[in-house]
């Protein structure tokens, strides 16, 4: 059998690429569960196998581990849901005194003579696509968080099986002494990643939920879990957490509490994201800040908001498994930052 041409070769791969994320998309339903179900097993894995060491049996750990997320999943309904609907009831009459003050501030530029047309301004520069966008989001999520049967279901299944998938994996490779190190690399990674930025967001979001509680911005909680949630994706996941916010206090509230709010994003993102976790997490998550941008667009057109929380840590599991290949290498290199690309042209030249 003729071996195919490396040209035809990339053809074919880029076109079972499109295939798969043609069928991811068309998916959605299944995929999104699963995903959830399977990033929600790597956070409790550790505290699984910890509960096995200590002698309970597996069948008792993961029902704790199901108590445990039921709980917290019940507590984000019950937070989050009534905001949401409240929310989304009173964006028309958000939309309607942004343009009051839209109309208000075209009469204030107006005297120092700067003309402008109210249109024409909207065309360029809408924040009402901002609340609208806001509200379609928090009904994704919302909506995730209340059909959670499918992800607990496939929960239990990935923890009952989690023990075991090592040894498939050897099975696989036919060889029982393989030590699995790109499955260790991915599990451990992502493992690191979301167990930080979880911690790293719950702070977040109970800071931003006090900080516009004091000023009196409607909706706190619901604002504290965006921001939550939104800081699980670096550099950019802060800043559209706190666009929304600082404008519905802009609307409610005025100017200067409106730069307050901003202010308490600015604090909280330089704080946690500039401070602390390069510190807790050392060398950062080796992405590049564009690829971190690209992803969270390409699976959140994929996947949905979903994608976009879940698009770090599936980048990086892709990130890791194309750097085993001396084939796709340099793929892996493309996506990792330029201080990664660095340290390896120090060690390549030495």
């Amino acid at each position: 059998m003729e071996a195919i041409p490396r040209q035809n070769s990339s053809i074919i791969k880029f076109a079972a690429f499109i295939i798969i994320v043609a069928g991811m998309k068309s998916a959605t339903v299944i995929v999104v569960p699963f995903l959830l179900a399977l990033f929600l097993s790597i956070i409790c894995a550790p505290s699984l196998f910890w509960m096995q060491k200590k002698g309970i049996p597996s069948i008792l750990a993961i029902l704790i581990l199901m108590f445990g997320v039921v709980c917290i999943q019940m507590l984000l309904v019950t937070l989050v849901s009534s905001s949401i609907a409240d929310f989304s009831q009173n964006i028309p009459f958000y939309q309607e005194r942004l343009k009051i003050l839209t109309f208000e501030s075209l009469k204030v530029l107006s005297r120092f003579g700067v003309e402008l047309e109210a249109d024409k301004l909207t065309q360029i520069f809408n924040p009402s696509r901002i609340l609208k966008f806001v509200a379609t989001t928090l009904n994704g999520l919302g909506g995730v968080l209340t059909n959670t049967f499918l992800v607990f279901l496939t929960f239990i299944f990935i923890l009952s099986e989690a023990a075991g998938f090592p040894n498939k994996l050897r099975a696989i490779l036919n060889d029982k002494n393989n030590d699995l190190e790109q499955y260790d690399q991915i599990t451990a990674g992502v493992k690191r990643y979301l167990g930080i930025k979880t911690i790293t967001s719950v702070a977040t979001g109970f800071i931003i939920f006090i900080w516009l509680s004091v000023q009196g911005v409607d909706f706190p909680v619901m604002w504290g879990m965006f921001a939550f949630l939104l800081n699980y994706i670096p550099n950019i996941g802060s800043i559209i957490a706190a666009g929304p916010a600082v404008l519905l206090a802009l609307i409610q509230l005025g100017p200067l509490p409106a730069g307050i709010s901003a202010l308490g994003f600015l604090l909280v993102n330089v704080l946690v994201g500039s401070v602390i976790e390069p510190k807790v997490m050392g060398q950062g998550i080796g992405l590049s800040a564009l690829v971190v941008f690209l992803s969270l667009t390409f699976w959140g057109w994929v996947l949905g908001p979903v994608g976009m929380l879940l698009s770090v840590p599936l980048t990086m599991a892709v990130k890791i498994a194309l750097s085993e290949s001396e084939s796709t290498k340099w793929l892996s290199i493309l996506l990792g930052s330029n201080k990664e690309a660095s340290i390896l042209l120090e060690r390549n030249n030495v």
